[in-house]
Formats: C-alpha cells, sequence, structure tokens
C-alpha cells in the first residue's frame, strides 16, 4: 500500500513563502496498491493537482471517500478534473446525515452565489454514497467507517489492502470523550484506528493552543501521540496543520511530537505536501 499526500494543511489554503516545505493545500490522500487500484480521501485544495495526474494516467474510475463535509475537506471538488470528464465515474462516499442527503448537500456549494456552475451541469457519472455501519469492499480495499468527535457528522476511515492497514482520521478531537486512558471500546474511533501500520490523525495545536480552542474539533499535538499510543497505532503522521503555523513552527511541533512519544527514528512525523509512504 502506498500513501500519498496531495494536502494537509487545515482549515483554510495557506500559500506562501512560509509554507513551502509543508504545503498548503487542504485535506487530501490518495492510497493506492501495486495493481493500480486506487482511492482519494477527502476533496480539500489539493485535490485539484491529484486530478490533473489522475487524467494523465487515464484513470475512468475512482472512490472519494470524504469524512465531513466543512469546506477545507470540499473546497477542491469542483476543481477536481476527472468530474468534468464525461467519460469518468465517480463515486462519492460520505457520512450520512438524518435531514439531507449527501448528494443535495453537497450541492450547496455548486450553487450561485458561490460556483457559477449546478451540480447538475457536471458532465461525468457521479454517484453518490452514504458510508454502511458494516464494513464494505471496494475492489481489493477493505474499509470501515465510524463516526468520531468532531463538529457535524464526521467519520474516520480504516482501509485494509495489500497486507497493510491505514486510518484516517485527519479531523478528531479525542479530548472530548475523555482521554484515551479508557479501554479500546470507549475511545473514539477506535474501531478504525486500532493497531494500524500507520495512523494518519489530527494535530492542529500545540497545547498552549488547544486550551483555548476546546470544542472547536481539533487535536493537540499532546493527544494525538497519547491517543495513536492507547490505540496501539505502529506509526503516526501528524495531519491538518493550523494555517497560521509556519514551516519553523510546524519543525517545532514535530519536535515536541518526538518528544512527547520518547523516541526519534520511526516516531511521529509530520505530513508535507508530496510526501510519499509505503506500508507497511
Amino acid at each position: 500500500m502506498r500513501v500519498k499526500i496531495w494536502g494537509c494543511r487545515g482549515s483554510l489554503p495557506t500559500p506562501g513563502a512560509s509554507t513551502v516545505r509543508y504545503g498548503g493545500n487542504t485535506s487530501c490522500v490518495e492510497v493506492s496498491l501495486d495493481d493500480g487500484s486506487l482511492l482519494v480521501l477527502d476533496a480539500g485544495t489539493g485535490i485539484r493537482c491529484l486530478g490533473d495526474a489522475l487524467m494523465e494516467r487515464g484513470i475512468t474510475q475512482l472512490h472519494l471517500l470524504l469524512t465531513h463535509l466543512h469546506l477545507d475537506h470540499l473546497e477542491g471538488l469542483r476543481f477536481f478534473g476527472p468530474l468534468w470528464n464525461p467519460n469518468v465515474s465517480i463515486d462519492i462516499w460520505g457520512p450520512p446525515s438524518p435531514n439531507t442527503s449527501l448528494r443535495d448537500r453537497i450541492a450547496r456549494s455548486f450553487s450561485p452565489p458561490l460556483f457559477p456552475l449546478d451540480l447538475k451541469d457536471v458532465p461525468s457519472n457521479v454517484t453518490f454514497h452514504d458510508v454502511p455501519r458494516e464494513p464494505w469492499t471496494l475492489g481489493p480495499f477493505s474499509i470501515t467507517a465510524v463516526l468520531v468527535v468532531h463538529p457535524g457528522p464526521t467519520v474516520g476511515y480504516r482501509i485494509e489492502g495489500g497486507d497493510a492497514t491505514f486510518a484516517y482520521m485527519p479531523d478528531h478531537e479525542p479530548a472530548l470523550a475523555g482521554g484515551a486512558d479508557k479501554p479500546l471500546d470507549w475511545i473514539s474511533g477506535a474501531a478504525v484506528s486500532a493497531g494500524a501500520d500507520l495512523l494518519l490523525h489530527d494535530a492542529q495545536y500545540f497545547e498552549d493552543e488547544y486550551d483555548t480552542r476546546i470544542g472547536w474539533g481539533h487535536s493537540s499535538v499532546a493527544d494525538a501521540v497519547a491517543y495513536a499510543e492507547a490505540v496501539g497505532a505502529r506509526r503516526l503522521l501528524l495531519f491538518h496543520h493550523e494555517p497560521v503555523h509556519a514551516d519553523a513552527s510546524l519543525d517545532e511541533l514535530e519536535d515536541r511530537a518526538r518528544e512527547l512519544a520518547g523516541r526519534n527514528g520511526r516516531g511521529p512525523t509530520l505530513a508535507r505536501e508530496g510526501m510519499v509512504v509505503d506500508l507497511p
């Protein structure tokens, strides 16, 4: 299994000289196997460049898995090249809502005054799915989705394939569920993160920043490290970087994560735009 980071910034795109090393595009991750099978996770601004790459590869069928519909995880979809190709079929998966269908919720961002075209104008063949409550398969991938602590319907994903397990939890505030010192069954999202070869997890804040942002839906670096240890993840990749954190600040956050974990080498690392991680 190969995991490629196309966008890892949280909340707001942050282009500029101070974010060159870690990147300024918002959440988008590609998961692929040696046989060419792939999944796309979230549709932040990073999905635009991924779309260009997929079109160059001649991909005509793909699955997009959305964790939730906050704008930083959806804003790139309107500029995703395959969406505008009539020869492409896209299955979009996302968290269910008791009030509005997934299609209708996404359609809001495709309507004036936010965008000049409606979702009905999209020429590709798009099918919308609520994620099921039980694990399901997409080609060679086995996928599990569970609700996690974050404002609004939000899921984390467990993706198994190619003898590896990847857990994707880009927006998560585990401290609101009472911390990580509890049995696994009582830890938010443990059904997708337990024992993963790689856990990608929210670490938007330093500890002192989190103290003034409790309830915003994101994690401190300390809570992310504690969470990874509690669920037994083998590797931790820190994600959803705070928009005001320049590259130098993120270097410090990575150092803090390794200090908390008590190890270097394959200890916690920060996601960087363009990074590729091969698993297991």
